[in-house]
This record gives structure tokens, sequence and C-alpha cells, in this order.
């Protein structure tokens, strides 16, 4: 929920807080997490009560639609089935991504010869500058 605030903005949210509710904010945060706690008090309730009724261990995650129809639709060897095509293409696709990388190396380093090569030490700044990779390697 919080991700993407910095800590400079959760803490002009705590500002914000204190001038609205003054000395009554402990109360607030405590009347807040009596709540949450309330809430997921009721959803515990309703996943036990949930698995009372059907005869199972069903657990809140297990309601999702992938994680449902993974656990009770479809058997181990299915599921192994589905993923075996699916698993060649993923081998492929990674194999090519690493040709890929093993090019961008290869020109990086003839890029780097060149421009070592072309340069006289007159041309070379006084302060040694590591230079700059013009590709990332890595963004596979």
């Amino acid at each position: 929920m919080f991700e993407n605030l910095n800590w400079w903005e959760i803490g002009a949210l705590l500002m914000l807080a204190l001038l609205i509710f003054g000395e009554r904010l402990p109360k607030v945060i405590g009347d807040g997490l009596r709540m949450l706690r309330g809430l997921r008090a009721m959803a515990q309730n309703a996943t036990s009560d949930l698995n009372r009724e059907l005869g199972t261990d069903l657990q809140l995650q297990d309601l999702h639609p992938k994680a449902f129809i993974r656990k009770h639709l479809i058997s181990e060897e299915d599921e192994a089935a589905i993923r075996k095509p699916l698993q060649g293409l993923l081998d492929d696709v990674k194999q090519d991504l690493n040709g890929v990388k093993t090019d961008l190396t290869e020109v990086a380093a003839a890029a780097d010869i060149k421009n070592t090569s072309n340069s006289t030490p007159s041309d070379k700044p006084a302060t040694a500058v590591a230079p700059r990779q013009k590709f990332d390697l890595d963004a596979t």
C-alpha cells in the first residue's frame, strides 16, 4: 500500500495526521488497529466456517482462481503435460537471450578496443575516468 511513498511523504502524512487529530492521535491509531484486528478475526472465522461446511482444508489463498484450478481441477499429470510444450519455448527464449547477451558483450569489447586504439596519449584527460558501458548486459 505504501510502496510508492518515500520517507519524506510518510513524515508529511504523520505531521498532517498530528495536526488534524492533535492529542487524540494515539486513540485514533488504537481504534484503527482494533478495527483491523476485528476484520482479520472475521476473515479467519469465515474461512473456518467455510472449511467446516465444505469439509476441506481451504486457505484464503486457495480462493484465487489460478490456485483453485491448479489445486482442485487439474491433476499433477495434466499440469505437467500443459507445462511441457511451454517449457521448451521458455528454454528457447532463454537460449536466444543468452546469444544476444554474448553478441552485446562482443560488440562492447570491440568498441572499447577501437576507442583505445584510436586515441593518443594527448587525447586522454589528466584524470583517469572509467569508460561508460553502453549496454546493460544483465538486462535479460
